[in-house]
């Protein structure tokens, strides 16, 4: 997975994991990122990266891709696990509807200022689950939430596919998830090293 580097030209499909491994259910998005790297091989024209926090910053990215596929944890008020996929001009109205965390905040006004810079028809989707814990600092996925990435994951494919993206399934899966941070934060290492 990619977080830093030149915009090659060459991308027009981003997959972005949203949100912060550190806060319990936040890093949902992340996590998801990571697996499917981790289970898939994709085109040349994808790229896969883990968004974290960084609001604005995103931009470049967000603005030079036709199609934007993201993961997120959504306070959609629904039952802690529940999955919401979202498609084009829904997407926006949903990452502000309810303000959990300032990195929504921040990425409503990513879309809406890549909308201004792009030129090209973009294809968009959210992949959002319902967190069930977020004031949970140095926790991890809560169980309900975890539950949900291999839907999450068949969900995006399925979106990918319908957006003719190509991709599949790697004979076996990558060892490490690929992380782009330190090796600490993949979820294994992080779930033992924290007292229980």
């Amino acid at each position: 997975m990619e977080q830093e580097g030149e915009i090659d030209g060459e991308t027009d499909t981003l997959i972005l994991g949203i949100g912060n491994v550190l806060w319990a259910d936040e890093g949902f998005g992340v996590r998801c990122v990571e697996t499917l790297n981790a289970r898939f091989d994709f085109a040349t024209n994808v790229r896969l990266m883990d968004g974290g926090t960084q609001g604005m910053f995103l931009l470049p990215w967000v603005s030079s891709v036709s199609r934007l596929l993201i993961f997120d944890a959504i306070d959609f008020g629904l039952a802690p696990g529940e999955l919401r996929i979202m498609r084009d001009d829904e997407v926006p109205q949903y990452m502000g509807a309810k303000k959990m965390s300032m990195h929504q905040t921040g990425f409503q006004e990513v879309l809406m200022s890549a909308r201004l810079l792009n030129d090209r028809t973009q294809q968009l989707a959210l992949i959002g689950v319902q967190p069930e814990l977020l004031d949970d600092y140095g926790g991890s996925l809560r169980e309900v939430v975890r539950q949900r990435i291999p839907d999450a994951i068949q969900h995006a494919c399925a979106v990918l596919r319908d957006w003719g993206v190509g991709f599949r399934e790697r004979e076996e899966p990558l060892a490490t998830l690929d992380l782009v941070g330190p090796g600490e934060l993949d979820i294994v290492s992080y779930e033992l090293g924290r007292p229980r």
